[in-house]
C-alpha cells in the first residue's frame, strides 16, 4: 500500500540540516559516561518490579502487603516503559542491537507485546504522528473521538464528561483488545505500515499473554494460597494505577487542540515537511526537574525525541535548548505547556470533538 509523503521544501530541509549539525556538536561535547544511568536502570527497574511481585506472593496472608506491592508494580511498570522499553525500541540503551532487543522483550513479561509495540511506535507513530489512519496512537475507538473533523456519534457526544471513567481502563484495552486486534484485524492501521505479521509472532504473543496472566493471577492462588478476590483485586489495582500514571505522562504530548492533525490529500500527500510536521503535532512540558529527568525518562522533552529519536533521553535537555533557539530564529512552531494546563487542553479537545465545535489548525 502506498504510504503518505511529506511536503518537499529545500529551504526547510536545509534548515533542519543546520539544526542537526548544532545538535551533533552539542552532544559530542558531553562525556559518554552519561549513558551509564540508563544502563543502571535497565537492571534496577526489572529487579524492583519482580522483587515487588515476590514480596507480594510470599506475604499473601497479609492483604495490605500484597495490595501495596501490586500497586507499586503498576508504578514500576510505567517507569520500565518510559525509561527502558521506549529507549530500547530506538536502540538507545546499548550500542549492541541484541542487548536492546533483550531489554525490549521485558515488555512481553509485563503484559504487553514487544513485537507489535515496536512496529506501532517506529513504523506508525514516529513515521506519521497525528495522521488519522496511519498513527496507531490516535486510532479511533467507538467510545472516544480523538481526531478532529469527524462527527461525534452516540456516546462520543458525552466523552468529555465520562472519559475519566474510561481512561483508567487504558492498559486493559491494550492487553485484552488492542494487541489482539493489531495481530488479527486486517483493517487496523498497523497493517498499512507493517504488512502481514508472521505466524510465529502471533503464536509468541498468545504464549506470552498466557504466561503473564498465569504468574500474575493463577500462580499466587494455586501455589501461595492467595484468595481469588485478593489476587484479582490487587492485579486490577496494578493496571488501573499504571493506566492513570501512563496517560498522565503521555496525553499532553500530542492530542491537544493546539496540535495539528494533518490531513492527506487525494494523492496521500501531507501538507508539511517532515521537520515542520513534528513541530506542529508535538508538545513539550514546562516541568523540568530532577523527578522528570531521572524518573520519568525526560518525557517532558518530547519534541527532541521526535526530531532526534536516535539520541537517548539523557541528552534531551541540551537538544531541546538547541531546538527552542532554532525555532525562534526561523519562525517555526515550538509548543510547551505546564502539565496540568496540557491535561486541561486534552479535555478541551474531547469536548470540541464531542460538540463538533472543534478547532483545526490552518494547513
Amino acid at each position: 500500500m502506498e504510504k503518505p509523503s511529506y511536503l518537499k521544501n529545500p529551504e526547510e530541509i536545509k534548515l533542519f540540516n543546520e539544526l542537526r549539525k548544532r545538535v551533533n556538536e552539542r552532544i559530542e561535547a558531553i562525556p559518554e559516561n552519561r549513558d551509564i544511568y540508563i544502563r543502571i536502570k535497565a537492571i534496577l527497574l526489572p529487579v524492583v518490579y519482580f522483587g515487588l511481585y515476590f514480596i507480594a506472593v510470599f506475604n499473601g496472608d497479609q492483604s495490605w502487603v500484597y495490595i501495596t506491592s501490586f500497586v507499586l508494580m503498576g508504578v514500576t511498570l510505567v517507569l520500565i516503559y518510559l525509561n527502558l522499553i521506549h529507549e530500547a525500541a530506538h536502540n538507545n540503551i546499548y550500542k549492541s542491537k541484541k542487548m536492546n532487543w533483550l531489554i525490549l522483550h521485558i515488555f512481553d513479561f509485563i503484559g504487553a507485546n514487544s513485537y507489535i509495540w515496536k512496529k506501532r511506535h517506529i513504523s506508525s507513530h514516529h513515521a506519521y504522528p497525528n495522521v488519522d489512519g496511519w498513527d496507531t496512537d490516535i486510532e479511533q475507538s467507538g467510545l472516544i473521538l480523538i481526531v478532529p473533523g469527524e462527527e461525534a456519534k452516540g456516546i462520543q457526544k458525552y466523552q468529555h464528561k465520562f472519559f475519566f471513567f474510561v481512561y483508567p481502563l487504558y492498559l486493559f484495552n491494550w492487553m485484552f483488545i488492542r494487541d489482539f486486534r493489531d495481530f488479527f484485524d486486517k483493517d487496523r492501521a498497523i497493517i498499512k505500515t507493517q504488512g502481514a505479521i508472521p505466524v510465529g509472532e502471533k503464536i509468541k504473543m498468545i504464549v506470552y499473554k498466557l504466561f503473564y496472566f498465569t504468574y500474575q493471577i493463577i500462580l499466587p492462588i494455586i501455589l501461595f494460597k492467595v484468595s481469588v478476590g485478593l489476587a484479582l483485586g490487587a492485579w486490577f489495582l496494578q493496571i488501573i494505577i499504571a493506566s492513570v500514571f501512563a496517560l498522565f505522562v503521555l496525553l499532553p504530548l500530542h492530542p491537544l487542540p493546539d496540535n495539528a492533525f494533518p490531513k492527506l490529500d487525494k494523492e496521500k500527500n501531507l501538507p508539511f515537511t517532515w521537520v515542520r510536521h513534528q513541530l506542529e503535532v508535538t508538545n513539550d512540558l514546562a516541568e523540568n526537574n530532577w523527578l522528570v529527568r531521572n524518573i520519568l525518562g525526560n518525557f517532558n522533552f518530547h519534541v527532541a525525541h521526535h526530531l532526534f529519536p536516535n539520541y537517548s533521553y539523557v541528552y534531551y535537555n541540551e537538544i531541546t535548548e538547541e531546538i527552542e533557539k532554532f525555532a525562534e530564529e526561523n519562525g517555526l512552531t515550538y509548543k510547551r505547556f505546564p502539565l496540568l494546563k496540557a491535561l486541561g487542553k486534552h479535555r478541551d479537545l474531547l469536548k470540541q470533538n464531542a460538540t463538533n465545535a472543534y478547532y483545526i489548525l490552518e494547513e
